[in-house]
């Protein structure tokens, strides 16, 4: 079963890294609007949702759809912004959104 979650859990992975990196990019700097708010709430459903899925959980489909709102919600904020980290990490939440809905409850 965990392999049905592989293209998921690895957009998670590169989403958690990007926003981690897009995170610590920003503190210290002012922010116009929730980044680096978001980036951090991202890098905590990005690992809830690779730690259910790798356990096949039942509730993995629950996590994956929450975790796809919180990644679209990042994408908004971090697209906002002109430094190259920050359209990274949009890039990445955006795929990572794609993939836990197609795995979302």
């Amino acid at each position: 079963m965990i392999a049905n979650y592989e293209s998921c859990i690895t957009a998670c992975q590169q989403c958690w890294i990007d926003c981690q990196n897009c995170l610590v990019q920003m503190a210290g700097k002012d922010s116009t609007n929730d980044c680096p708010q978001c980036c951090l709430q991202c890098v905590e459903a990005c690992l809830a949702c690779i730690k259910l899925m790798i356990a096949d959980s039942k509730h993995a489909p629950e996590y994956c759809r929450l975790c796809a709102e919180i990644c679209e919600w990042c994408a908004e904020q971090c697209e906002q912004h002109d430094h190259e980290h920050c359209q990274t990490c949009a890039a990445s939440c955006r795929a990572c959104a794609e993939e836990c809905r197609k795995h979302a409850a």
